[in-house]
């Protein structure tokens, strides 16, 4: 399976883009998925998951009600449409399939990754 993510740009604060990941292959309806970001300098941290079905979301803190993560797995697509952005929202966002099933904001608990697209919020 390969995964290509979409969407990123440059926003002002306060914008909204909405980020997209298509994957290839048939199993993309039996697998959770997420984002992830990793702003220069810093580790890649967690964002957003999404269960196999779209009917269990979890987010980090910093995203919490700004983001949203959705999916269509009649299109293999997971989306993250990301509101009110700020600048320390600037990071390359990476779109990965969840393989694990114990932590889900772990790194570890993904085995495939998407190539990133860059954020770019301005102030």
């Amino acid at each position: 399976v390969q995964l290509q993510a979409s969407g990123g740009g440059l926003v002002q604060a306060g914008g909204s883009l909405r980020l997209s990941c298509a994957a290839s292959g048939r199993t993309f309806s039996s697998y959770g998925m997420g984002w992830f970001r990793q702003a220069p300098g810093k580790e890649r941290e967690f964002v957003a998951v999404i269960s196999w079905n779209g009917g269990s979301t979890n987010y980090a803190d910093s995203v919490k009600g700004r983001f949203t993560i959705s999916r269509v797995n009649a299109k293999s697509t997971v989306y993250l449409q990301m509101n009110s952005l700020k600048p320390e929202d600037t990071a390359v966002y990476y779109c990965a399939r969840r393989n694990g099933a114990s932590i889900y904001y772990s790194r570890w608990d993904y085995d495939v990754w998407g190539q990133g697209t860059l954020v770019t919020v301005s102030s």
